[in-house]
């Protein structure tokens, strides 16, 4: 079925939450609520080069699209309250296609307690481009520039299940919704524990916060440049945690213990690393005995494919 702009808004307006509202070129942003700061992130993501159409069934893609938004808000210590939808549609998009993506979307906005705010609709020539905006409000940004040497990193969830999924999406497996792979589930669909960002940004002896979506081995070196410090890698961890990016962990130093910090939050924790003053490199690993500088083994989104 052929698509056009009439029927796209048409369908926007009627499945997405506040999708109704949507009837100017313009919409508007509630007011900041006293004492608290308005963030804004974005995201894009391409057909063939961050996804692939024929591996990612359209509903998942939708809360991917949705959720590695809003896992940077709630990394940034905001609660989400809308989003921008942008969609560049190829003619290989049909109604079908479109119609379970909308679906998707309009199902995880309901879990996020979310809702569209406006956006845009244009074709193009091949492949499918989709932007979208989301905003939140943070009683306590949490950025990343507030480490402090002695303050250890943490993980809610274990790096490198969606570079294994992906790897096994190369492979050739695909997702089953009657058997669900976890790895495959991390990748296509990704679950970040939204609302644990704003309860670390109630904690003081928290001091920054990043959401984990390049790889521990960009994502600890951009906390430790942003705070002018050196981060020591945790002895232990694999390669896959290392290098796998898009994992939408909340990854967080602090100054309490532990056992302290899993306590007040509920929830068991994983180190990764520890806080150190500047030294020849912002992120050090050991080798035997002593610390050696780490290369950042992250996906270059530049480099060549």
């Amino acid at each position: 079925m052929r698509l056009k702009e009439t029927g796209i808004l048409a369908r926007i307006r009627e499945l997405l939450p506040g999708g109704g509202t949507l009837m100017d070129d313009c919409g508007a942003l509630p007011a900041t609520p006293p004492g608290q700061t308005l963030l804004v992130t974005t995201d894009l993501m391409e057909s063939g080069q961050h996804f692939r159409l024929d591996w990612h069934p359209p509903d998942l893609l939708a809360r991917k699209l949705l959720m590695v938004n809003l896992s940077d808000l709630d990394a940034s210590g905001a609660r989400p309250f809308g989003y921008t939808l942008t969609l560049a549609l190829g003619p290989e998009i049909d109604g079908d296609w479109l119609e379970t993506f909308l679906a998707g979307l309009a199902g995880v906005s309901r879990e996020a307690g979310v809702q569209v705010l406006g956006g845009d609709t244009v074709g193009r020539p091949a492949g499918l481009g989709l932007g979208l905006t989301a905003f939140g409000f943070a009683a306590r940004w949490l950025r990343r520039d507030g480490l402090r040497p002695g303050d250890r990193i943490f993980v809610d969830q274990r790096p490198g299940a969606s570079l294994r999924g992906l790897r096994k999406l190369q492979s050739g497996q695909r997702w089953n919704p009657a058997k669900p792979d976890a790895d495959l589930e991390a990748h296509l669909a990704p679950h970040p524990r939204l609302g644990l960002g704003p309860r670390l940004a109630e904690i003081p002896e928290v001091h920054a916060c990043l959401d984990l979506s390049d790889g521990l081995s960009r994502d600890l070196r951009n906390l430790a440049e942003a705070s002018g410090l050196s981060i020591a890698v945790e002895p232990g961890l694999d390669e896959d945690a290392l290098r796998g990016g898009e994992d939408y962990a909340r990854c967080f130093g602090a100054a309490l213990p532990p056992a302290e910090l899993e306590k007040r939050l509920g929830l068991p924790l994983i180190p990764v690393g520890a806080v150190l003053p500047r030294g020849e490199s912002p992120l050090l690993a050991y080798d035997g005995g002593s610390l050696r500088p780490l290369p950042d083994l992250s996906f270059d989104h530049f480099g060549p494919s």
